[in-house]
C-alpha cells in the first residue's frame, strides 16, 4: 500500500510539470503583450468603417482607391489622423463631408502650402446588406458644398448633365485632364477662383483661390473611388495630384481629421512607436532576465551566516565595534606595543628580570634597520586611527623580519 501511495503521489506532481508551467506562462505572456497592442492601435483599427467620404473609405464617394493608387504609382501618400500633421509640407487633400464643417484652423495651418480641397457631392445611407457600403440617395442641396469655404471665399454650386463630355483644362496643365465629365457634373462659379479646368459652358471644376495655393475641385467624382474606376480618370486623378501639387512636394496627405476621425497619441501607442521603442524593449530584456534569474541559480549557494558569532569571534568583533564606536583606536598603539613585547621576549629568550625599558635595548641589539625601542615610542605617541595602524603594521614587520 505504501509503494502504490507513492506512486500517487508522484503522479499529481508530474501534473504541474515544469514543462507545463512554462507553456501556461509563455502564453499567459504572449496574450499580454497581444493585448496591450490591440488597446494602443484599436482606433487605427476600427476608424474609417463608416463608409464615409474620406481616404479610408472603400465605399463609393470614398477615395481609398487614390491613395492605393498614388502608393502603387510611388507618390508616397499617408492619411494624417492629428491636427499636428496639417503643417506638412506635401500636397494635402481635404473632403469635408459637409459645407457646416469648421475648416477656419485647417486654413490657417496650411496658408501658403498646397492644399486641395474636395467639394462634397452625394448625400448617402450606409448599405444594410454590405458593411462598408452606402447606397446613394441624391445629391446634397447646392447651398451645402458653396459654404465650405464661406465667408472668405463665396462660391455658387450648380448641376446639370454633362453628357459625358471633355472637360477643359488651361493649356500649361497635363492633357490628360481633357476626360469625359462626370454625370451629372458638379460645378462651380466665383470670382474668387482661377480656373483651371471649366467644363463646356466655362464653369470652373478645378480652380485655385487667388494669391493662395488653395485649390476648390467642385466634382468629388473625379477623385473618389467611383471615379478612379476607369484607366483614363485613374490617370487624370493622379495628373490632377501631380498639377496642384504647386511646392513640388515628394508626398501627398490626406486628411480625415476634418471627416471626425483624428486619433490622438496615447501614452501607450508611443510606447511601441520610436524612439520610445528602445526603452520598451529594454524593459522587456529585463524583465525577462529578472524571469531567467528567479527560475535558475546563478553560480553556488551561499551558506547562510549566523547574525551572532560563537566564541572568541563574537568577542572580538564586539570589543572592536566598542572601541570603534568610542573614537578610541588611536590609544591602542601603546598595548599593542606591549603586546609584540611580551611575544618578543619569549621568542628571543629576553631575562625575565629585566624591565621593560631594559627588555626594549636587549631587542634593539638583535640588530636590523629599524630598532625596536623607536617602534615602540611611534606606537605609544600615535593619537589617531591611521598614526596607530601605520606603527602597528611597523611593530608586525618587525616581529617577521627577527622570526624568519
Amino acid at each position: 500500500m505504501s509503494s502504490v501511495g507513492l506512486h500517487r503521489a508522484g503522479g499529481a506532481d508530474r501534473v504541474f510539470s515544469p514543462v507545463t508551467v512554462a507553456l501556461l506562462l509563455i502564453i499567459g505572456l504572449i496574450g499580454f503583450a497581444g493585448s496591450l497592442l490591440l488597446g494602443a492601435y484599436a482606433p487605427d483599427l476600427n476608424a474609417g468603417r463608416n463608409a464615409g467620404p474620406h481616404a479610408l473609405s472603400n465605399a463609393a464617394t470614398g477615395y481609398a482607391g487614390i491613395v492605393e493608387l498614388a502608393r502603387a504609382t510611388g507618390r508616397h501618400p499617408r492619411v494624417l489622423r492629428s491636427e499636428a500633421g496639417w503643417k506638412t509640407e506635401d500636397l494635402v487633400i481635404a473632403t469635408p463631408e459637409h459645407g457646416a464643417i469648421a475648416m477656419g484652423n485647417f486654413m490657417a495651418a496650411r496658408r501658403g502650402r498646397a492644399t486641395l480641397i474636395v467639394l462634397p457631392k452625394w448625400a448617402t445611407v450606409a448599405d444594410d446588406e454590405t458593411s462598408g457600403w452606402v447606397d446613394i440617395a441624391g445629391p446634397l442641396p447646392a447651398f451645402d458644398p458653396a459654404g465650405v469655404l464661406a465667408p472668405a471665399t463665396v462660391m455658387k454650386v450648380t448641376r446639370r448633365p454633362s453628357g459625358a463630355r471633355a472637360l477643359r483644362p488651361v493649356s500649361w496643365a497635363p492633357q490628360s485632364l481633357a476626360v469625359a465629365a462626370p454625370l451629372p457634373l458638379q460645378a462651380v462659379t466665383s470670382a474668387a477662383l482661377i480656373p483651371l479646368i471649366t467644363d463646356d459652358a466655362g464653369r470652373i471644376v478645378l480652380g485655385q483661390v487667388r494669391r493662395t495655393n488653395t485649390y476648390i475641385l467642385s466634382d468629388p467624382d473625379l477623385l473618389d473611388n467611383h471615379g478612379v474606376r476607369r484607366l483614363d480618370h485613374a490617370r487624370a486623378a493622379l495628373d490632377l495630384l501631380d498639377f496642384v501639387n504647386a511646392t513640388g512636394a515628394r508626398g501627398i496627405a490626406f486628411d480625415v481629421t476634418l471627416n471626425g476621425l483624428g486619433v490622438g497619441r496615447s501614452p501607450l501607442k508611443l510606447a511601441f512607436e520610436p524612439p520610445f521603442l528602445a526603452m520598451t524593449l529594454a524593459i522587456v530584456v529585463a524583465l525577462a532576465l529578472v524571469g531567467w534569474q528567479a527560475l535558475v541559480r546563478f553560480g553556488a549557494p551561499r551558506p547562510p551566516t549566523r547574525a551572532i558569532a560563537f566564541g572568541k569571534t563574537a568577542l572580538i568583533d564586539n570589543s572592536a565595534m566598542i572601541v570603534r564606536k568610542a573614537g578610541r583606536e588611536g590609544m591602542l598603539g601603546g598595548r599593542y606595543a606591549a603586546l609584540i613585547r611580551e611575544r618578543a621576549r619569549a621568542i628571543f629568550g629576553v631575562p625575565v628580570r629585566m624591565t621593560d625599558v631594559d627588555a626594549d635595548r636587549y631587542l634593539d641589539d638583535l640588530g636590523g634597520t629599524t630598532r625596536f625601542s623607536a617602534l615602540v615610542a611611534n606606537a605609544g605617541r600615535a593619537e589617531h586611527r591611521t598614526d596607530m595602524l601605520a606603527a602597528a603594521q611597523a611593530l608586525h614587520r618587525w616581529q617577521q623580519e627577527k622570526t624568519q
